[in-house]
């Protein structure tokens, strides 16, 4: 059995205090380390995670850099394992490709699993879901999980393509498959489990169609802010998380669950959105306060009573938790429209389209609505000068969108 953790390398005392992240890995009671290329103080590394503190003024940069160094050997040690071809020598020459192992009779569903697993035990379950969900469609089209990547060929997919859409698919979530398979191709390429020769994507297409837009008129917003709900009933927590993410620019359901109140200060909110690692600093507007302060002291962790404070970050279990609050907020979002009188869909999601139409409306442009969304608008030169955007615009707009709107 092969083990394998991230450490800190502390052997050899350092006078400057900064140690080396390596990968060390155990087999046959033998120890050996692989190096990151990463070094760290010691009071940024947390020996119990066996991570990098999230308070590192590098942390967004270094953290990637040792994830994909553990992914990457997590795959090579699977890859050799596999092979029943395990060794300290042979893991180094797999790491540097000097002489990889070939493994040509394994299966893309055998191998899409051993990159899944490796996604979740690093915490990246989102990724690991699409992968999961692409690979389980085209398994079950084929019926065959000893599938060979030489037999994915351009047939193939057409033939797989053709069969999703006379199920119903719509062309999203077929692009979505497609994007999926081609990735974890590619990764049989690299780790040479297939010839490049083979590559059949090359006169595939993958069209998406343009999402539609979903939103609807601030008047109806203003609406239900203004009817009376039970507190603390279904509606009235799906109602304020609505108004919340709306308030604060359309922040996802998924960023508002995990805000603490280290995102709070000097009347601000500054995060990290999840999905795109974009940093956002949004002025506090008295809607807002007013809601976080609804739930003040509900959870010891975060400011909203989503996730218990011992959740693992990103896991799993974290990931269903949140999946299945959007699930029933959505559900009674419906039902309060409904009652209303509002023909619109009001999902979580409408909050971010609602707000930006409402801007657009307002008669702001495009690319000061792009700034404060968090997006990238016409060419380099363009987004030169969105950077010198004031954060005093973004909050000037923000307060003119939410402009009479209150939450009785």
């Amino acid at each position: 059995m092969v083990y394998y953790k991230t450490i800190l390398d502390e052997r050899r005392p350092r006078t400057d205090g900064i140690y080396p992240i390596v990968i060390r890995i155990t087999f046959n009671r033998q120890n050996t380390t692989i190096s990151t290329g990463t070094r760290v103080e010691k009071q940024y590394w947390d020996e119990k995670s066996c991570q990098l503190k999230s308070n590192h003024p590098n942390y967004s940069a270094i953290n990637p850099s040792v994830l994909e160094a553990f992914l990457k050997v997590q795959r090579a040690v699977h890859l050799l394992n596999d092979a029943n071809e395990f060794s300290f020598e042979a893991l180094r020459e797999q790491l540097t490709e000097k002489k990889p192992v070939i493994i040509r009779n394994i299966s893309f569903y055998d191998f899409a699993q051993g990159i899944i697993k490796d996604m979740l035990e690093v915490n990246r379950v989102g990724n690991a879901i699409v992968y999961r969900t692409a690979v389980n469609r085209l398994t079950d089209f084929c019926d065959n999980k000893k599938l060979k990547f030489t037999q994915i060929d351009y047939a193939f997919l057409e033939k797989f393509k053709r069969a999703l859409i006379k199920d119903g698919a719509k062309p999203n979530t077929v692009g979505n498959y497609f994007r999926s398979i081609r990735a974890l191709y590619n990764k049989a390429i690299k780790f040479k489990i297939v010839d490049r020769s083979y590559y059949p994507f090359i006169d595939i297409s993958i069209k998406t169609e343009k999402t539609a837009k979903r939103a609807i008129p601030v008047g109806q917003l203003k609406k239900l802010g203004m009817v009376f709900l039970e507190k603390n009933s279904p509606t009235w927590h799906a109602r304020n998380y609505f108004l919340l993410s709306f308030s604060l620019i359309g922040i996802s359901f998924t960023d508002l669950a995990y805000l603490t109140s280290r995102n709070l200060s000097d009347g601000r909110l500054r995060y990290k959105r999840r999905k795109t690692h974009k940093e956002y600093d949004i002025k506090l507007t008295d809607l807002a306060s007013h809601i976080f302060g609804l739930y003040r002291g509900r959870n010891s962790k975060y400011l909203l009573p989503i996730l218990h404070a011992n959740i693992i970050p990103d896991s799993m279990e974290a990931k269903k938790i949140i999946a299945q609050w959007i699930k029933t907020t959505n559900k009674w979002l419906k039902r309060l429209a409904q009652n209303n009188g509002i023909q619109e869909e009001v999902t979580t999601y409408v909050a971010r389209h609602t707000w930006a139409t409402t801007a657009k409306r307002l008669g702001y442009s495009n690319e000061v609505i792009a700034e404060a969304l968090g997006h990238e608008y016409g060419n380099k030169i363009t987004n030169i000068y969105l950077d010198a955007f004031d954060k005093e615009v973004i909050d000037s707009l923000n307060e003119k969108v939410l402009e009479g709107l209150y939450l009785k």
